[in-house]
């Protein structure tokens, strides 16, 4: 019952916004000679059939065999027409408040009152004003929405440098590198990608972590040109991964069961060639001298209702040694963090996750970031502290749905324990 009051509420909001967006649009062209008015309102209502069709039609479409580039940019524009779009309702709902104070005004004040009618006729030239607000604020976010296309393959890199009284001597200067998200089946270009993990290659990690996710959905996307990037990830102590949502399969249609099941097999098998070592609902124990630390790794475990419970923390820490004094866990969902681990695994001192991609939508600058996934993921992008415990929540190497980052870039997290 409440989900289908959500999805009403929801529907209401983008009719509405739709109403507004139409006025204003009209109200914009009314003075361009009719032909090229019909024209001009022709073109926008064919543009918001499009775009509503994008939604019931999305997972119908083989985007497989769609161009790239097409692709990019009718998804692009769809999610920015939408947006822009509720910005308008925002602004025109604002127009309708002061327009209702007006009429108020209007009928408890005599006619004859010049200062009433002078309030009036100045609202008028407001409305106008709103609407013009309105229609260039809607476009501009749409623009931003395209030209977010050329900012996929923007990689930032991010250096953390972590004090621990608990970290043992020999592992001082520990240089970890962390990628997340690759959602390989969402890349278009392997010359971009190429670079960007070379750019990681060039830190000279000790380690590198991959924080699950390596595709959208099905293995095939890791096709050999791919195959032979990742294989190239080195590191003098290794390359740990683990699973994500994604990995599983869970978003796409199978002929059956056993399907599905040898699609997961497939990609830990692929990640097994890569020289990759993946732990599944496991630790290992890296040993330097008469020193050592412990890495875990859970399958996705979420505190969320709409994302699979695979990992099992309690069963990947069975079996280890109780000395050894440092602990870093590999967990895709940073909800876990939160559920589990710090109620009751105070021992693992740093968590690394990824998953939210920092919506690939919102604003950093230095002091401040907001993205509206903060609604949802209280902890989703960068560095965390509870007590003595660390979470880092890396924002993605790749992408999903809109092909672009706004505000928040793909990234590639390089952490030195000190």
């Amino acid at each position: 019952m409440r989900s289908r009051r959500v999805f009403f509420i929801i529907l209401g909001v983008i009719l509405l916004a739709e109403y507004y967006s139409f006025i204003v649009v009209r109200s914009a062209i009314r003075n361009i000679p009719n032909p090229w008015r019909i024209v001009v309102l022709g073109f926008y209502i064919v543009m918001t059939i499009l775009a509503w069709l994008s939604i019931f039609f999305f997972r119908r479409i083989d985007w497989a065999h769609v161009p790239h580039l097409l692709r990019n940019i009718y998804v692009a524009f769809t999610l920015g027409f939408f947006v822009g779009k509720l910005f308008i309702l925002l602004i025109m709902l604002i127009d309708d408040v002061r327009r209702i104070i007006m009429w108020l005004i209007h009928f408890f004040i005599p006619a004859g009152n010049q200062a009433a009618t002078a309030f009036v006729s100045k609202g008028m030239s407001r409305s106008l004003f709103l609407k013009q607000l309105a229609l260039i604020v809607g476009g501009t976010w749409l623009g931003a929405f395209v030209y977010g296309i050329s900012n996929r393959y923007k990689y930032r890199l991010r250096n953390v440098s972590l004090k621990f009284d608990s970290l043992p001597a020999a592992f001082k200067g520990l240089k970890i590198a962390q990628i997340s998200d690759l959602h390989t089946g969402s890349f278009d270009n392997h010359e971009a990608v190429a670079h960007g993990l070379q750019s990681l290659m060039n830190e000279k990690p000790d380690i590198i972590f991959f924080t699950g996710d390596l595709v959208n959905n099905h293995s095939e996307e890791v096709d050999e040109k791919y195959q032979q990037l990742y294989v190239q990830l080195k590191a003098p102590l290794g390359v740990y991964s683990i699973l994500g949502n994604h990995d599983y399969g869970d978003y796409a249609a199978w002929p059956t069961p056993e399907d599905k099941k040898q699609n997961l097999q497939k990609l830990k098998d692929m990640q097994a060639s890569f020289g990759w070592h993946m732990l599944n609902n496991e630790h290992t124990v890296l040993q330097r001298g008469n020193d050592s630390i412990a890495i875990v790794g859970v399958e996705n475990w979420s505190a969320k209702a709409n994302f699979p419970k695979h990992g099992d923390l309690k069963k990947a820490c069975d079996g280890l040694d109780k000395n050894i004094s440092f602990k870093i866990l590999l967990s895709h969902d940073p909800s876990h963090w939160d559920a589990q681990v710090r109620t009751g695994y105070q021992d693992i001192q740093l968590t690394l996750s990824g998953h939210t991609h920092g919506m690939q939508f919102g604003i950093e600058i230095p002091g401040f970031k907001w993205s509206p996934i903060k609604y949802m993921y209280n902890k989703w992008a960068g560095l965390y502290k509870e007590g003595s415990q660390y979470l880092y929540v890396n924002r993605g190497f790749g992408f999903l749905g809109y092909p672009g980052r706004l505000g928040i870039m793909p990234e590639i997290t390089v952490i030195e324990l000190v």
